[in-house]
């Protein structure tokens, strides 16, 4: 594939420079059959790739595809002027291929694992060397991690709602989008703490198993539940177990304060909304 991205550049006269980015410039990542390829082309006739596209014939037989910018996804792209093409092909191998306009080089962020590959006209010569330095972990402000606990524990009360009435793909919905997003990035800080805030756990914490104790690891797969209510209620309980651990450890180390009290107020209303009868009139009958 690259032998064949280097050809197409190389022989399109309009193609200033390519540029490879993500993964396979990172020598830190093993590379393996999924790893895809992900390269800008610094082009002087961005329309020409976009609206003739029979230019993708010769990296392969594709399996499906998409643009993007054709979409409406990338509105926010919509200034720079470029056009992206996602190709997964039948053999397996998928391209991610950005065409750039030359004349809108100034305003193009450059991933920090970027390696040039073609460079007609030294355009890119300040180039730095490829590191992981955008993916890199930060350690949190405090606000940061207090919204992180406002926000873990807040939603948490939703997925009870939905448990109690009976109300699956919501409460499902509650529990792997915001409740696990703020496990997840506490989890994150965690792995940073550790390392120095010098390490990349990967996307969705897909490197997690390689940073993480066996124990909290442990401790983690067990917050991943099925359809059955009862399933998801202990594995909610499990989650703000090892959040709460989490949140202390870091909150100790960094000199923040974790608020014990809205953790408990929750965590004591999590336990009420579950042994709450279905036909209960009221929350809290008494109050």
């Amino acid at each position: 594939m690259l032998e064949k991205l280097q050809s197409f550049a190389k022989k399109e006269e309009d193609i200033r420079a390519m540029i490879l980015n993500g993964s396979r410039v990172d020598e830190k990542v093993e590379p393996d059959i999924f790893q895809d390829y992900d390269v800008v082309c610094l082009t002087t006739d961005v329309a020409l790739y976009r609206e003739n596209r029979q230019w993708i014939k010769q990296f392969g037989e594709i399996m499906i595809m998409q643009t993007p910018d054709d979409r409406g996804i990338s509105r926010s792209e919509e200034k720079t002027g470029k056009f992206t093409c996602l190709l997964q092909f039948e053999n397996g191998e998928r391209l991610d291929i950005t065409f750039f306009p030359v004349d809108n080089i100034h305003s193009m962020q450059h991933e920090s694992l970027s390696k040039v590959m073609l460079d007609k006209d030294g355009l890119l010569d300040e180039l730095p060397p490829p590191s992981n330095k955008d993916y890199v972990t930060l350690p949190p402000l405090e606000k940061e991690f207090s919204d992180c606990c406002n926000e873990f524990w807040w939603v948490s009360t939703y997925i009870a709602k939905g448990l109690w009435r009976k109300e699956l793909s919501y409460a499902k919905a509650m529990f792997e989008g915001p409740v696990r997003a703020m496990l997840i990035l506490m989890l994150r800080w965690h792995i940073g703490q550790k390392n120095n805030f010098s390490v990349d756990s990967g996307k969705s914490g897909k490197y997690f198993e390689n940073y993480l104790e066996e124990e909290v690891w442990n401790q983690f797969v067990k917050t991943y539940p099925d359809g059955d209510y009862e399933n998801i209620w202990d594995a909610l309980f499990k989650m703000g177990s090892l959040f709460r651990m989490l949140a202390r450890r870091l909150a100790d180390d960094l000199g923040f304060t974790y608020n014990e009290e809205e953790d408990a107020r929750v965590t004591s209303h999590l336990d009420h909304v579950r042994r709450l009868p279905s036909d209960a009139k009221s929350i809290y009958p008494d109050k």
